[in-house]
């Protein structure tokens, strides 16, 4: 026999942006048809019209493809297998949910959401867990027939149920979890499968598109196992193989060990934030990879093409995937240190742009000089947004010196080094980083100081900083100019506090 083709699909709701758990769903599921040689297939899964955003799936499909994630069929590439929005596929659902009445297997159910919620609290009184209550027990199907119709009648509209029959184990061999087992009557009774306004629910809608476009293996998140006994369920009712499923561990933060919930603003959760603050694609499919699923060996920066040779579920970890916010920085730290640099100059631009310190359309002179500030802070940059800060000697008036500055300039050949340093930088050609570092070479033979005592002070009194990148290459962007000014400022507060 053939061996089967593999054919794994993404499936998000168009309720907003792609959410980090979203994204490790469909980077795990890309990743295992491209290494089998698979077909990845993403699908719309638009029936809560409630939930659905405007531009949402836009917003879905635009993100992915920002990650570095392609599919093979899809709402905008077609397929033999569409439509591939849930919204276009309402008559493909109703033949079938049409096929479990005829066979007695779904039912008509008036049961109001008051008389519901009624039966519940009366559960929960009586210490049982809430469940739907068959609501024509006993009844012949001339009585049925009869109580239906009075419903028609006051204008009632119904749901469609489908049978769970009593004594039932549904349970499958899970890829990530092992076996897996639910009796019957802990699913809740019999479940909606068609809403009162015609459309299917997710439980029910799922199983047909997964069984028609021949989804092969559902890889998914660990909060849909409680859904799965019930689409094992639908499959069996219209005597159909379910795929292999397996459930990737929940994401957990960290910092609090708690699940990663929307709700926890201490991490930031959606694709778009990580690309407004200037993370890398690559990077951040090489870490979302990480969440859950382990390569072999040691290593932890890896290429695309790598990560799809590796991909094995069997790798798929059972403990709960850290989601680590320093890691995340340091990857992408590695990334930003081998980038090309134009890449790195336009996210960075753009930050300096959003931050009002570069003006919209700067000229080719002012381009240069931005390329070279991020050039030297390239090594430092976790993500590009982060050089708003690391930039801003550059951009705002010198601000006061620390305690611990100043304290290094207390020292007692401070001021003789500043004082040559300064006339050292007026004797050079040009004010280029390895001019400047000539005058500092300079200052060190004229005062007979080095090492810490002589650069230190050089750097705060010119940038009025500890820290910073080389003192050339920071002198060269700020110019002659500032750095005379900064020079002059620090000896005039060095005067005025007696040092």
């Amino acid at each position: 026999m053939a061996k089967q083709k593999i054919r794994v699909r993404y499936a998000p709701s168009p309720t907003g942006h792609l959410h980090i758990g979203n994204a490790r769903t469909a980077l795990f599921n890309y990743l295992f048809a491209r290494h089998n040689k698979g077909t990845f297939v993403l699908r719309i899964e638009d029936t809560d019209q409630k939930r659905n955003v405007a531009g949402g799936s836009e917003s879905q499909m635009e993100n992915l493809h920002w990650l570095g994630i392609d599919w093979d069929e899809g709402p905008d590439k077609g397929g033999a297998y569409g439509p591939y929005r849930q919204s276009e596929r309402k008559d493909i659902y109703n033949k079938y949910i049409k096929q479990l009445i005829d066979e007695g297997k779904a039912y008509y159910s008036y049961k109001t959401e008051e008389e519901l919620e009624e039966q519940r609290e009366e559960q929960r009184a009586m210490g049982i867990a809430p469940h739907y209550t068959y609501e024509y027990e006993g009844m012949t199907a001339a009585e049925i027939a009869q109580k239906q119709e009075e419903a028609e009648r006051k204008g009632l509209k119904p749901v469609v149920r489908i049978h769970i029959p009593e004594m039932e184990t549904y349970s499958w061999d899970d890829i990530v979890k092992g076996h897996l087992s639910f009796e019957s009557d802990t699913i809740g009774g019999d479940f909606v499968i068609q809403k009162r306004d015609g459309m299917p629910t997710y439980n029910f809608a799922v199983v047909v598109d997964d069984h028609l476009m021949e989804i092969t293996h559902v890889l998914r998140g660990d909060d849909h196992v409680s859904n799965t006994p019930k689409q094992l369920a639908v499959y069996e009712a219209l005597g159909w193989e379910p795929p292999k499923f397996g459930h990737m561990t929940l994401i957990i933060n960290s910092e609090t060990g708690k699940k990663l919930s929307k709700r926890d603003e201490s991490v930031l959760q959606f694709i778009e934030q990580y690309r407004d603050l200037g993370y890398l694609p690559d990077a951040m499919f090489n870490f979302i990879t990480l969440l859950g699923w382990s390569p072999v060996g040691e290593s932890e920066i890896f290429s695309q093409r790598e990560l799809i040779k590796q991909f094995d579920p069997a790798r798929l970890s059972n403990s709960p995937a850290a989601f680590d916010q320093k890691k995340l920085e340091w990857i992408n730290n590695q990334y930003i240190k081998k980038a090309d640099r134009d890449t790195l100059l336009d996210l960075a631009l753009n930050n300096l742009q959003e931050a009002g310190l570069v003006e919209k359309d700067p000229n080719p002179e002012k381009m240069e000089w931005v390329r070279q500030l991020v050039n030297i802070y390239s090594v430092q940059m976790s993500y590009t947004k982060q050089i708003v800060d690391l930039a801003k000697i550059f951009f705002n008036a010198p601000k006061d010196l620390s305690e611990k500055e100043i304290a290094e300039i207390r020292q007692d050949d401070a001021r003789p080094v500043i004082e040559e340093f300064k006339k050292q930088i007026d004797l050079i050609p040009r004010f280029t980083a390895p001019q400047i570092m000539n005058a500092v070479q300079a200052t060190r033979q004229a005062t007979k100081i080095k090492g810490r005592r002589l650069f230190m002070p050089i750097r705060i009194a010119t940038t009025r900083s500890m820290v910073g990148p080389g003192i050339g290459e920071a002198m060269e962007l700020l110019g002659k100019k500032r750095v005379l000014e900064h020079l002059d400022l620090t000896l005039k507060q060095m005067s005025e506090n007696g040092l």
